[in-house]
């Protein structure tokens, strides 16, 4: 009997676009979009918190950190793990974190319960992102890689306009525990889920699933001829690797693994600071509670084109040159914001600011997907957003306690766009001689058709 052996990441990488792709980005982009939802809310609630348990801005801007602290950590746990069991589990467990424990976080009655659910929380919320990135990454065809990657992590500031639009519509009569109960949705969604969202192929196949394998390649790649005795194999230069943080390391990675990690940093802290505070720094500027939800409406709008379009232009362009584009309109833009522009102006520099910040975010992970191979994937990009969790952590503080020193306005919003300048730079530093080869675009020398 003869076996034939196909390189399963060619196969991905010249696949046509099918139902099946779409499906695997719906489904990430749906789970995504409570995942942002969840986080979003931080935005919402601050100030009625404030509010109704007397906190002052620095309490406020801790309280706001701890589901950012959950998110370090559990992408530090979850992205290594999925590396050893899969996907398609682990992100199953995030949504049960995410969703139940912020559910949860509706029913807390003081500022203490209400930061140890949120930090449980933060584990699941950041435990899922690099997940979905790496499931989207691996299923996509290599010419629509960033753009997939890119639309699939819409879904994340969609999750932001949705909490803007909910808030400003149930919180005047129902309070900030509304917003919680809505993030139990998920929940009833598991079932669902679990039979639809399909495991990485490419996991399937380092496991030796070859059966499993080729009813995934008959629907991902139709125009492929396989039989039963087909088998699948990885690009050679995947296949030594361990799932391990040193494996970032190695290989001439150091260099590229340390830029990425400066600029999740910078870019998670102004786009944090900026989630969290956008609707109380705009109500310090004389704007009514539902006109500073608007605002947040206008980032996360923002954020979207900003996204979705930074996607279809990496794939003509590259991320790197997007990236750094980005980041230097982005302090620009908030640089101005705090100069009391005209309210029309403002909402552009706030829909700009949105679509910089939160969009460099989410094309700095299909950055870091395409950069480290199969093997140690979920563990590059979980790393590199747990250092980014560090950024989120202090961007929220550092606003709380710039707004406890009543600075002139000007000066917060430059603080707030000067690191996602940092981010442009060390983007610009990132090398790229070895990224073909990482990506999964197959060498001749090593492709086995």
């Amino acid at each position: 009997m003869n076996v034939e052996t196909m390189n399963v990441n060619k196969i991905i990488d010249h696949a046509k676009f099918t139902s099946f792709h779409f499906k695997v980005v719906a489904w990430c982009l749906l789970i995504i979009l409570f995942d942002g939802y969840d986080l979003a809310i931080n935005g919402v609630v601050l100030p009625l918190l404030m509010q109704e348990w007397g906190l002052s801005a620095v309490q406020a801007g801790m309280l706001a950190s701890t589901a950012l602290a959950g998110m370090m950590f559990g992408a530090m746990i979850f992205g290594s793990l999925a590396d050893k069991i899969g996907r398609k589990k682990v992100i199953m467990i995030c949504i049960v974190l995410f969703s139940g424990l912020t559910f949860a976080g509706g029913f807390a009655s003081n500022p203490t319960e209400f930061g140890i659910l949120r930090f449980l929380a933060g584990l699941g919320i950041g435990g899922v992102m690099p997940n979905l990135v790496a499931l989207t990454s691996e299923y996509a065809p290599a010419t629509k890689r960033s753009t997939l990657v890119t639309t699939m992590f819409s879904g994340y500031a969609v999750g932001g306009v949705m909490a803007a639009l909910l808030g400003a519509q149930f919180t005047p009569n129902f309070g900030w525990e509304i917003m919680f109960f809505i993030a139990g949705i998920p929940l009833f969604l598991l079932p669902v889920i679990w039979k639809f969202l399909p495991e990485s192929l490419t996991f399937i196949v380092q496991q030796s699933k070859h059966a499993e394998a080729r009813e995934i390649v008959r629907r991902l790649a139709p125009e492929v001829k396989i039989s039963e005795q087909t088998e699948f194999e990885l690009n050679k230069v995947e296949v030594p690797e361990s799932a391990s943080v040193v494996s970032l390391f190695k290989r001439g990675r150091m260099a590229n693994t340390l830029l990425f990690w400066v600029a999740f940093f910078t870019c998670l802290l102004t786009m944090y600071a900026l989630s969290s505070w956008l609707p109380k720094l705009m109500m310090a500027a004389g704007y009514s509670m539902n006109n500073s939800l608007m605002f947040m409406l206008a980032m996360n709008m923002g954020a979207v084109v900003g996204i979705v379009g930074g996607g279809v232009l990496a794939d003509r362009f590259h991320l790197k040159p997007v990236l750094m584009c980005l980041g230097i309109m982005g302090a620009i833009v908030m640089s101005l914001m705090g100069f009391n522009p005209p309210q029309a102006v403002l909402y552009v520099l706030v829909f700009l600011a949105g679509a910089a910040s939160i969009g460099s975010q989410m094309l700095l992970y299909s950055y870091v997907a395409q950069y480290y191979p199969l093997a140690v994937r979920s563990t590059g990009i979980g790393w590199s957003s747990a250092i980014g969790r560090m950024g989120a952590i202090v961007g929220p503080i550092l606003i709380g306690a710039l707004l406890g020193m009543s600075l002139p306005a000007y000066i917060n919003f430059m603080v707030v766009g000067l690191p996602v300048l940092i981010t442009a730079i060390a983007v610009a530093l990132i090398a790229r001689e070895d990224e073909p080869e990482q990506i999964g675009i197959v060498k001749p020398a090593i492709a086995k058709a």
